[in-house]
């Protein structure tokens, strides 16, 4: 009996800290902000690219032949996913198919090639919409110099149109894109520590002004090196650009920690052999 206690104690601490991990975890796989307003527009070059958050739809009206640019934060562990659907003109206003594509960079503007998805697609003349889509690599939080691992930092979004007939140059369009970052989960996790690849963003001299831009020398306050001051290409995200303490292997540490304590009673309970509650111990005075 006081073996099934210890058995039945050891199964109710490893269910409560099963529960107490997995508290976090559905609370990091939220994607999104709500209350936020929805981005109408579109940036034109890396520079004015609208920021959006992951989770959140932002949508954009424009003209066939325009670049769309688009930027949001991406954290380590975590696996980018970008979508997007265009709304055509009429059939009857094009005069033939037309080919679209989305590419992704980092923020060293590097391009990222797609794991999975469908980032370049053929629309026919009469289709009324096309959907495009690009799912990253997990974003690593270290990396040779050499490779092209998706660091943690910015990301960037171009959606434009490659091939289509002269004639539909201009024609109006409507772009709505949504992207989001999931975890990847604690058996892909990697140790290491880096600085995100968020440009900063500087005004420079304005057209037609004698203005200069700011003097990063002498300007430079203490609020800079934390970032408070400095606009950057996107927000760092509410968890930081690491991938936290959070993992989904305490789950399996923990799981692992009562497996063991359960053999360990259950060895000793084998090995220590059958009890003699009234028989004495042999030395003592009840054998002389």
């Amino acid at each position: 009996m006081r073996v099934l206690r210890t058995v039945g104690t050891a199964l109710t601490l490893c269910a409560a800290a099963w529960l107490t991990a997995a508290a976090p975890a559905a609370a990091d796989g939220t994607d999104g902000k709500d209350g936020k307003d929805t981005p109408t527009e579109a940036g034109t070059n890396f520079r004015t690219a609208t920021e959006i958050e992951p989770g959140q739809k932002a949508t954009a009206a424009a003209s066939t032949g325009d670049y769309l640019y688009w930027a949001f934060p991406a954290a380590a562990g975590r696996i980018p996913k970008v979508e997007a659907e265009l709304k055509l003109p009429d059939a009857a206003s094009r005069h033939g198919g037309a080919t679209w594509q989305l590419d992704v960079y980092d923020g060293l503007r590097r391009h990222q090639p797609c794991a999975s998805g469908m980032p370049t697609r053929r629309a026919a003349q009469q289709d009324r919409s096309v959907t495009v889509s690009c799912t990253l690599r997990q974003v690593r939080s270290w990396s040779e110099r050499w490779a092209n691992d998706p660091l943690p930092g910015a990301y960037y979004v171009r959606l434009t149109v490659v091939d289509l007939p002269a004639q539909d140059l201009g024609l109006p369009i409507d772009a709505e894109i949504e992207a989001s970052t999931g975890e990847a989960g604690g058996a892909h996790a990697d140790g290491g520590d880096l600085t995100p690849l968020n440009p900063v963003l500087r005004a420079g001299t304005a057209p037609g002004t004698d203005s200069e831009p700011p003097d990063d020398t002498s300007s430079a306050s203490p609020d800079d090196d934390k970032g408070g001051d400095v606009p950057h290409a996107v927000a760092e995200p509410e968890d930081g650009w690491g991938s936290g303490w959070w993992s989904d292997r305490w789950v399996w540490t923990v799981i692992g920690a009562a497996l063991a304590a359960l053999a360990g009673v259950g060895g000793y309970t084998l090995t220590r052999g059958p009890r003699h509650p009234g028989r004495p111990p042999i030395g003592t005075g009840s054998d002389i």
